[in-house]
């Protein structure tokens, strides 16, 4: 059976909370719906894999008693637990009917350098074998911001990498290229337009300019980029070329994990053997499905529709 490893370097406990209407600041707001769920971008990659029905391990720093994991081996996610340097945080995102998402996220507690090798040696023992290994969301405080590309050589040869994250994290990892260079890379638009020196704007109003953004970062040795474009869908770029894809109509619940479920969806297709367009189609479905549900939940396949994909070859020159 395939198999996806997952990291979360700074896991989460996700609070969401439903506003029945637009959220006014200063003002007392009541709430339609309020959920909790064990949470992070690998965890929700790892949630998305036991849904399909593939096997997944996630690492990430708990003590193996935490109520964190408990939940998710309840969920039928096999964890592999590093030494914490303190209580997992708590990510609060407030959702609007029209679908606007604010979120209110804890730093989490301050790692010193044992914590931080201890994970990435969690991480490295347990990842041979995998068919990708995902390093995914942001570093608690005290982790060098070179922690991802210092881990990604370390896996090559053993194991496919996927890499997304943000800010310094992904700065550095742009700045290691091509020693740091992962197989797959998942920014959005103003991600890539950080590491690039492109305008978000731009990237997001065409698809041409984002596929040539991310055509540089191939040229210095990323396998592949799944750039993601919001409701304006996600462009891909490999060897073999480059694709535009627009989500099917959707009514947008919560964006929340929409993107983690983008990349499984890529993820998923590739195992499956399918060719870089339908890899890019699945993806969209998947993260569009996931919009389309509260909080930060994992769509089910029987509710993706990757047929209704818009899909288009993109020219570069």
């Amino acid at each position: 059976m395939s198999r996806i490893v997952t990291l979360t370097a700074n896991p989460s406990f996700d609070q969401t909370v439903a506003l029945p209407g637009p959220l006014e600041r200063g003002t007392v707001s009541r709430i339609e719906a309020m959920t909790s769920q064990a949470g992070g971008k690998g965890v929700n990659i790892s949630r998305a894999a036991v849904a399909a029905g593939l096997d997944t391990l996630a690492v990430l720093p708990a003590r193996a008693d935490d109520p964190f994991v408990h939940e998710l081996t309840a969920a039928g996610i096999d964890c592999r637990t590093s030494s914490p340097a303190g209580a997992i945080r708590v990510n609060l995102t407030l959702t609007e009917p029209d679908g606007t998402t604010t979120k209110l996220n804890e730093p989490g507690a301050a790692v010193d350098a044992e914590h931080a090798d201890d994970l990435a040696a969690t991480l490295v023992r347990h990842a041979e074998g995998g068919d990708w290994t995902v390093l995914a969301g942001s570093l608690p405080p005290g982790v060098g911001v070179d922690f991802y590309a210092a881990l990604v050589p370390r896996l090559r040869g053993m194991t496919r990498v996927a890499v997304d994250t943000s800010d310094a994290p992904l700065a550095a990892l742009v700045a290691a290229l091509p020693g740091a260079a992962p197989d797959l890379m998942k920014p959005n638009a103003e991600e890539l337009a950080s590491v690039t020196g492109a305008s978000a704007a731009d990237l997001e109003a065409s698809p041409t300019a984002t596929a040539a953004a991310a055509r540089t970062l191939l040229d210095r040795g990323v396998g592949a980029v799944l750039a993601t474009l919001g409701g304006h869908g996600a462009v891909l770029v490999d060897a073999d070329g480059a694709w535009h894809a627009t989500p099917p109509p959707t009514t947008v619940v919560s964006t929340v994990g929409a993107g983690d479920c983008t990349l499984f969806g890529y993820l998923l297709a590739q195992l499956r053997g399918l060719p870089p367009p339908e890899r890019l189609a699945l993806a969209v479905a998947y993260g569009s499905a996931a919009a389309g549900l509260p909080g930060t939940t994992i769509p089910g396949l029987d509710v993706l529709r990757p047929e209704q994909v818009a899909l288009r070859e993109l020219a570069l020159t």
